[in-house]
């Protein structure tokens, strides 16, 4: 992963009404972890701001643009590998630490992406031969309804093979099960972004 890469953009279609008349999915930020996990992202700096551990997209612009949860415990006088122009620090890296819902706490020591030998990780529901139930129009409209709704706390979302993908910082499994009450089985697939770490 890169430190700068594209945004990726929620597709736009006609909408159909949520189920419920709301969305009723827990937000994926209010759901703390138990364990350690890893992730691997941007660390964003604006002046004298909190760090941001960008999990998501990237916008391209020099200095880079993105929003993550506020990543505590951070110290860039440790770490190798980052740029500073603008009033912004920012470099790409794993990093290990807790989740409290909120806010991100490393408790390793982070390393820069360049230098990390990640191991792909290939969702079982994604294998292949599997398809999902829903088709492009459906899918379509689930990804607006969630965009709009902001609930849960969608990163980044994309169509493959009758489903629709979305990634968030942290599912211990309840935004699955949600989303699978409100609009079915084996049309949405939620992937954390943070890991158990190893």
């Amino acid at each position: 992963m890169s430190a700068v890469g594209m945004i990726v953009l929620v597709g736009c279609a006609d909408v159909a009404p949520p189920r419920s008349g709301s969305i009723n999915t827990p937000a994926a930020s209010g759901t703390p972890a138990i364990g350690e996990l890893i992730g691997q992202g941007t660390v964003l700096q604006k002046d004298n701001e909190p760090p941001q551990f960008c999990l998501g997209g990237v916008a391209e612009s020099y200095p880079p643009q993105c929003t993550g949860p506020v990543l505590r415990g951070w110290d860039w006088s440790t770490v190798d590998q980052f740029e500073s122009a603008s009033g912004v620090t920012w470099g790409a890296y794993a990093v290990q630490g807790t989740w409290d819902g909120s806010e991100f706490t490393r408790t390793g020591d982070p390393i820069p992406l360049s230098l990390y030998d990640t191991m792909p990780f290939v969702d079982p529901r994604l294998a292949e031969g599997s398809t999902g139930d829903g088709d492009e129009h459906q899918l379509t409209s689930i990804q607006a309804e969630l965009s709009a709704a902001r609930q849960p706390d969608v990163l980044e979302s994309w169509i493959s093979n009758g489903f629709l993908v979305i990634t968030v910082p942290f599912d211990d499994g309840a935004i699955q099960q949600s989303l699978d009450e409100q609009y079915g089985q084996n049309l949405i697939i939620v992937q954390s972004v943070l890991r158990p770490a190893p």
